[in-house]
C-alpha cells in the first residue's frame, strides 16, 4: 500500500491526539506522525517545512475549538501561506462539532474534508482513498 509521507495532528486533546496517532501507525498509512496542541506549533512547522524546504505534510487533522489559535484562526493563516505544491496538502476537520454552520465555513477556508470524533479506520479510510487514492 502506498503511504503518505506525513500526517500533522492538531488538537489540544493530548489522549485524542495519542489515540489518532497511534490509530494512524497501526493503519500505516503515513511514515511519520505530527502532533500539535494548537494551531500555532502547526503553523511554525508548517513554516519550517513547506517554506524553507519544501517538504510539506501531505495530510492535516484539524479540530476547531483550541485555545491559543483554534482551527478556523488556523485556517486563515495557512490560506495566507504561499508555497510551492500547496494544494497537495489536504486538510481534512476532526471534531466533535456537528454545527452545519461549522462544516459550510470549513468548506470555504478549503478543508477538503470533515469527519466527526472519535476518529475510526470506518471512518478515515474513506477519506483517504478519496484524496490519496490509498
Amino acid at each position: 500500500m502506498t503511504k503518505i509521507d506525513c500526517a500533522v495532528l492538531i488538537d489540544d486533546d493530548s489522549i485524542t491526539n495519542f489515540l489518532n496517532e497511534e490509530l494512524i501507525k497501526e493503519l500505516g498509512v503515513s511514515e511519520k506522525v505530527k502532533v500539535f496542541e494548537d494551531g500555532r506549533g502547526a503553523l511554525n512547522y508548517i513554516n519550517e517545512n513547506c517554506i524553507k524546504s519544501n517538504k510539506c505534510p501531505e495530510l492535516i487533522l484539524l479540530d476547531i475549538n483550541m485555545p491559543v489559535m483554534d482551527g478556523f484562526e488556523f485556517l486563515k493563516v495557512f490560506n495566507s501561506l504561499e508555497f510551492e505544491n500547496k494544494e497537495d496538502v489536504k486538510i481534512i476537520m476532526l471534531t466533535t462539532s456537528s454545527n452545519s454552520k461549522d462544516f459550510e465555513q470549513a468548506k470555504k477556508l478549503s478543508v477538503k474534508d470533515y469527519i466527526t470524533k472519535p476518529l475510526t479506520p470506518e471512518k478515515l479510510m474513506p477519506v483517504l482513498k478519496k484524496h490519496f487514492y490509498l
